[in-house]
């Protein structure tokens, strides 16, 4: 048995893929990493501009529509579209075979959306509606205009997957927001899932550079760890939300948790594991979602082991130490949210002028 399997059989841990492309449905290779454990996708602007200029994969279709006469902004919707509804339909089983715990697959609002809440809850209709699947996440940015789209769209029995947190203080307000949505709805409430995307190597990367910036030998020795503490104090917040009379109450009508899911675990600095943010963050009702290269290597050798609320004392700890040295937390949260919804909304940019460029040679 995989790994990828007895993650989730021994720890209760789902993992996901973080990738698609359509040379994969096409090839057999999605069903086959299906078949070895894979649970879930999730996807972004960044991964469907890498899928859609590096290969011709998508050229028939977009010469098609260019041919009859679609914008480029519509044309990258359908084909977008294409490939989440066929990777829909190839996890559809696994959605169905676990009650409706997993095979989810994600697509992203316009990320220049993130600003605008009004903007955003449009977006997600819109694609709830075009892309009519249960087991379909729409991505909603955890800014501040995003929150309020998140409980707006819960309490219309959309399906959520809140991207890019990256503060404990913001994760709370994501949680309250997944709540608060299911308060709002009336009647059975055991057809709409929610994941809360914690970002993970990202928040080492950034933080890292501080600590070295600061460079005292205490300094130094926080390098590597931050990332993980947050997750883990994040997982501590995650079991007290959802426990309690608040959420009996709401559970009694079949709500199900809003699982916190691992995003960005990949290992960006070489001289750490490359499967730190995997084997540190195991523990039931979570998700890893991993990039090929995580997967295979946690594939190959990870460690099957409880850790996530292994020590959340401790893990408070360290975000204090970080603190006390003087890293200043809520401005990282901050860089960071604004860097990712930046890299997503240039990503976006950048594919929709590419295509054109690729429509215009197809035509």
């Amino acid at each position: 048995m995989s790994r990828l399997r007895e993650l989730f059989d021994q720890q209760g841990q789902s993992p996901w893929l973080d990738n698609l492309r359509r040379g994969w449905i096409t090839s057999g290779e999605l069903q086959a990493l299906i078949d070895r454990g894979v649970r879930g996708i999730t996807s972004n602007p960044s991964i469907f501009q890498k899928a859609m200029t590096g290969t011709d994969d998508y050229d028939e279709q977009l010469g098609a529509l260019a041919g009859a006469g679609y914008s480029i902004e519509d044309s990258y919707w359908d084909l977008v579209t294409s490939d989440i509804v066929d990777a829909l339909d190839l996890l559809r089983p696994v959605h169905e075979a676990t009650g409706g715990l997993d095979g989810f697959v994600s697509v992203e609002v316009d990320p220049s959306l993130a600003a605008d809440t009004a903007g955003t809850e449009d977006a997600a209709r819109h694609l709830r509606s075009v892309i009519d699947r249960p087991n379909l996440f729409v991505k909603i940015p955890a800014t501040a205009e995003g929150i309020p789209a998140i409980r707006t769209m819960v309490s219309e029995g959309c399906s959520v997957n809140v991207t890019l947190i990256f503060s404990l203080d913001r994760y709370q307000e994501v949680m309250e927001a997944y709540v608060g949505g299911l308060e709002d709805r009336e009647g059975d409430l055991s057809g709409i899932s929610s994941v809360a995307s914690f970002f993970i190597s990202r928040t080492d990367t950034e933080i890292d550079r501080r600590l070295e910036a600061i460079g005292t030998p205490e300094a130094l020795d926080l390098r590597g760890l931050a990332a993980v503490a947050q997750g883990q104090v994040a997982y501590d917040l995650f079991r007290r939300a959802f426990s309690g009379h608040r959420w009996e109450a709401l559970a009694a009508r079949g709500a199900r948790v809003q699982r916190p899911l691992w995003a960005s675990t990949s290992t960006k600095n070489p001289s750490y594991p490359d499967t730190l943010y995997v084997d540190a963050l195991i523990g039931p009702d979570t998700v890893n979602t991993l990039p090929e290269t995580t997967l295979e290597a946690f594939d190959d050798h990870g460690t099957l082991a409880r850790t996530v609320d292994a020590d959340p004392e401790g893990a408070r700890s360290t975000l204090a130490a970080v603190q006390a040295v003087g890293v200043d937390l809520d401005d990282v949260s901050r860089v960071l949210e604004e860097e990712g919804v930046g890299a997503f909304v240039k990503s976006f940019v950048e594919l929709l002028e590419t295509l054109g460029q690729k429509a215009d040679e197809l035509a």
